[in-house]
């Protein structure tokens, strides 16, 4: 185990104290990460995979229909949904397939704060599916509580418009899971937001793994010859 030797200058004891200090918070970040480690393979090993393939069918009609997908979280939820966006409109073109149309709600700031200003934060996602959705789209909003006001706005605008709504969720589901049309659920404690948050990264990039392997096979378009 790597130490840290501080000089205390002019204070007896003062480097041993430094160095026993060191050693417990190094023994309690290990401590923490092997805890995080374990629980964050258990919910990976415990995912719901038929739920996932669902998602992944859903999305694989969205793409050959030309159908949007729209993607929303907040926080934390916020970044993995703009790296999904990113996966799904880049990286799943290396499946030779035609190219998915991907929007990031979350990505407009402009947008985002004129909605948010005018007509309050719970209206920020559901302006844009107002705007934008069309019927055969599809929403997927991102949330470890399942309870952010501005997703379960935008989950009802969506099934006003006919719009398909997939929740990636956790802690109970929340309100969400009575609400999205498909959900992928990581049942943990409430508040556990990082274990949620690793779990549904890993699972989107599932998805797009899945996207990127689905290649034309003979005789389709694209396919050999």
């Amino acid at each position: 185990m790597t130490r840290v030797r501080a000089e205390a200058c002019g204070i007896p004891g003062a480097r041993e104290a430094s160095e026993i200090s060191v050693e417990l918070n190094e023994a309690r970040v290990r401590q923490i990460a092997l805890g995080y480690l374990a629980e964050l393979r258990r919910l990976l090993e415990e995912a719901d995979l038929d739920a996932l393939s669902r998602v992944v069918q859903r999305l694989r009609v969205a793409r050959d229909a030309g159908a949007t997908v729209y993607i929303a979280g907040n926080g934390g939820s916020a970044a993995t949904a703009s790296h999904l966006v990113n996966d799904l409109n880049k990286a799943a073109t290396r499946s030779g397939r035609r190219p998915m149309r991907v929007i990031g709600l979350a990505d407009s700031v402009p947008w985002i704060t004129a909605l948010a200003n005018d007509e309050g934060y719970d209206r920020i996602f559901s302006g844009q599916i107002e705007n934008l959705a069309r019927r055969g789209d599809i929403l997927i909003v991102i949330s470890a509580s399942g309870n952010s006001p501005n997703l379960v706005r935008a989950v009802e605008a969506a099934h006003r418009g006919e719009v398909t709504s997939i929740g990636f969720l956790g802690f109970d589901g929340g309100a969400l899971k009575t609400l999205v049309t498909e959900f992928v659920w990581v049942p943990t404690q409430k508040g556990a937001y990082g274990l949620v948050e690793s779990t549904h990264a890993v699972l989107c990039d599932i998805v797009t793994t899945c996207l990127v392997q689905d290649r034309p096979g003979s005789g389709e378009a694209g396919g050999d010859q």
